[in-house]
């Protein structure tokens, strides 16, 4: 090595991180969220696939078996081909309700930063509602696939915190 030689410099930064059931997320949106991840030159793309529990807990909705939707992840990860791409698995060692607040601070100490939060427009609105909104909206900047047809008031509120990206 000549003297005085210094490595390339790594222009790719930061995690974006795709919180989501993916029960009913489309190849489509994946691909949308691999784009956004490369065209910003996020060194990561984290999918981080909610447990059953979790979702249970926070929509009252029912979901498929986390297994099922993780190897829907793994398979497309695979297809696409990209050492960027991480599915996050917290989840499916915990089995049960993991708060946002937790796998936020997971997210954060594991992936670099700085940290963008992809995730759907009723998600978005449901973190909106949590006590602990204000203290990770200033960590924790958030990119909606969609912009909320109602907003809640704090996302009006952080709204330079936020970006969609279809436009209504």
């Amino acid at each position: 090595m000549p003297f005085g030689y210094e490595p390339p410099k790594d222009d790719r930064k930061g995690s974006l991180i795709y919180y989501d059931t993916f029960e009913h997320t489309t190849e489509r949106e994946l691909d949308l969220s691999a784009d956004i991840a490369k065209e910003r030159s996020f060194s990561k793309l984290v999918l981080y696939p909610l447990h059953e529990e979790t979702v249970r807990r926070m929509t009252k909705e029912s979901v498929s078996a986390y297994y099922k939707r993780e190897d829907k992840l793994f398979e497309w990860k695979r297809e696409r081909g990209e050492e960027s791409i991480v599915v996050e698995r917290l989840e499916g060692k915990r089995k049960k309700y993991t708060p946002i607040d937790s796998a936020l601070r997971h997210l954060t100490q594991n992936y670099p930063a700085p940290h963008f939060l992809f995730v759907s427009s009723e998600t978005a609105n449901l973190f909106a509602s949590f006590s602990s909104f204000e203290e990770w909206i200033v960590k924790v900047r958030l990119i909606l696939i969609m912009e909320p047809s109602k907003l809640h008031p704090r996302l009006e509120q952080y709204r330079h915190r936020w970006e969609s990206i279809i436009h209504a």
